[in-house]
């Protein structure tokens, strides 16, 4: 475990709250991160205790006004979870241009944001750890949730990079690459209850949190965690990719 705060962005539900129950649980000290304040205080108030810092990652300048916040309360960050993100389901002539916009800001330009102002200190520092929640999406493209498997891949390959480019100065970079997770992912990205295509869920969070400190705590660069979601992410090596497409645009919507 790497000293100072733990910041956990998407902190409010699901991956995000299941990773502050197990790092509260190792002793490290919590910044909760999220929209619903509400849920960050209940939250806190579980697991004994952390700084609430309520934010909207899909705004301009988020990521900077989340660091002043979180520089005034006098906290050092020793970990920093991207834990925020979320998806759209649907063809994508038929998705709000607004709320695109926003899942690119939240899924992409937020965690990259708060990974370059966090990064120079964690190097003046002596080290640090960063957790990039991706996902398996990020090894295909996504016919039906296009974006939502684009901003992955990003996040992905930003990740493998800085796995290698900071390790000179002590930081790990882990990439966490989870499947079909029991969360609220579903309903966010269908709008409403989950759709047949989110149906077969293939972890829980616990299970997907614990492989991800794994991954984080030796400097696993990407970490997938289930033989199933082992597969899928590979499958691309043994299937060409005009294939990989038809697949995921044959599931049901």
């Amino acid at each position: 475990m790497a000293s100072g705060t733990v910041v956990i962005t998407g902190a409010s539900s699901g991956i995000g709250a299941e990773f502050a129950r197990a790092c509260a649980g190792r002793g490290e000290k919590l910044a909760l991160v999220a929209r619903r304040k509400q849920r960050l205080e209940a939250l806190a108030a579980e697991i004994g205790g952390a700084d609430v810092v309520p934010a909207d990652l899909s705004m301009p300048a988020a990521a900077a006004a989340l660091m002043a916040e979180i520089e005034h309360r006098g906290l050092t960050v020793g970990t920093l979870i991207n834990n925020a993100g979320f998806g759209l389901l649907g063809p994508f002539a038929d998705q709000s241009p607004d709320r695109l916009r926003e899942m690119i800001a939240v899924n992409i330009t937020a965690l990259m944001e708060l990974t370059r102002l966090i990064v120079p200190q964690m190097i003046e520092n002596g080290g640090g750890r960063i957790l990039n929640v991706a996902s398996t999406a990020a090894f295909q493209a996504g016919p039906g949730m296009a974006v939502y498997f684009a901003t992955k891949a990003f996040v992905l390959s930003f990740s493998e990079a800085l796995h290698q480019e900071l390790k000179q100065h002590r930081i790990s970079v882990t990439a966490l690459c989870p499947g079909k997770t029991a969360t609220e992912f579903s309903e966010v990205a269908h709008g409403g209850p989950g759709s047949e295509r989110f149906s077969q869920v293939t972890a829980d969070v616990a299970s997907v949190v614990e492989a991800g400190l794994k991954g984080l705590d030796r400097n696993q660069a990407i970490v997938i965690p289930g033989l199933v979601n082992k597969f899928t992410a590979q499958s691309n090596r043994i299937m060409p990719r005009a294939v990989m497409r038809r697949i995921v645009a044959g599931l049901k919507l």
